[in-house]
């Protein structure tokens, strides 16, 4: 059964557990090892070391009496808020400086995701119901495929960001998410509607594992589905992430001029030609020679002058 269970897959711990449990458990899982008890050479494959609470810039502690009970905040915001708080005022490795307003904070994203969810409940409980297994966005505006790309897009950093415990950048990427969904004000139309419900389901799936209550509420009464943590992951659309056309920086001799639009098929000699087009870039080359032209794909560009 240690076999089985050993190697541990993930150890997550404070600083000052360093000595006091986890050199103590690496020296005891080598002493079970070289007496035959277990196979594994380390009790733990991964280790994460968690930062400290602080409070005013000191470590909270009952000895100084600097602690916040967060009964007390769950009572006035609920347990949600206050978990996504926590993860959202740093990454799990540094330091957590507490602070109420970030609370505040916390909590009015979450009403606000809520309201959506209400001003939008009838059409994406009945697009829900129907089943809809596809849907053909070659109608899309353009406004709508940039909304629908920034989703996708924030769906598959916060992915990735999960599988690294950045769950500060995971609450960043819903919070884009939502600005995403309130950009899509033109009203009952058929393609906002389909992306409304598919990006708030993606969301209410990023959220789960963070705030669990509210999606979990969301989920069912928006007819998503009986359970959210018994629901498939999301998957990114990769034709969804395609641009027409991209920005990219334009810098002479490394300081940044200004930012230009081109295609996203455009090759190396049309990048370069819309950069030194920039009447800005102008200014800056304007009775200098041009040395060379670096273009970054999907970037930026550096013009090099003299």
């Amino acid at each position: 059964r240690a076999d089985y269970w050993l190697p541990v897959d993930q150890y997550v711990g404070g600083i000052e557990h360093a000595i006091l449990h986890l050199l103590y458990a690496r020296f005891y899982n080598k002493l079970l090892r070289d007496v035959g008890l277990v196979k594994s050479s380390e009790p733990f494959n991964k280790l994460l070391t968690q930062g400290m609470v602080l409070k005013d810039g000191a470590k909270m502690s009952k000895s100084k009496g600097n602690t916040v009970d967060p009964q007390g905040l769950i009572e006035k915001y609920g347990a949600d808020t206050v978990r996504l708080f926590t993860m959202f005022a740093a990454p799990p490795e540094q330091s957590l400086e507490w602070n109420d307003s970030g609370v505040e904070g916390a909590s009015r994203f979450l009403k606000r995701v809520w309201a959506f969810a209400n001003t939008h409940q009838a059409i994406i409980t009945a697009a829900n119901k129907n089943g809809l297994e596809s849907f053909d966005w070659s109608t899309a505006s353009e406004v709508q495929q940039t909304a629908r790309r920034e989703i996708h897009e924030q769906l598959k950093q916060a992915t990735f960001d999960f599988g690294k415990y950045q769950f500060n950048t995971v609450v960043a990427a819903c919070m884009k998410i939502m600005n995403s969904l309130h950009g899509l004000d033109d009203g009952d139309n058929e393609v906002s509607n389909e992306i409304r419900r598919e990006g708030l389901g993606i969301l209410l799936s990023l959220l789960a594992p963070i705030a669990p209550h509210m999606p979990h509420q969301l989920w069912q009464s928006l007819a998503y589905g009986d359970d959210v943590l018994l629901a498939c992951w999301p998957v990114v659309d990769e034709s969804a992430l395609k641009r027409d056309n991209i920005e990219l920086v334009v810098q002479v001799n490394g300081k940044v001029r200004c930012k230009i639009a081109v295609s996203a098929n455009a090759d190396k000699a049309a990048v370069e030609a819309a950069a030194q087009a920039d009447v800005n870039v102008q200014r800056f080359t304007e009775g200098k020679t041009v040395v060379k032209i670096i273009v970054v794909p999907g970037r930026l560009v550096n013009v090099v002058v003299k």
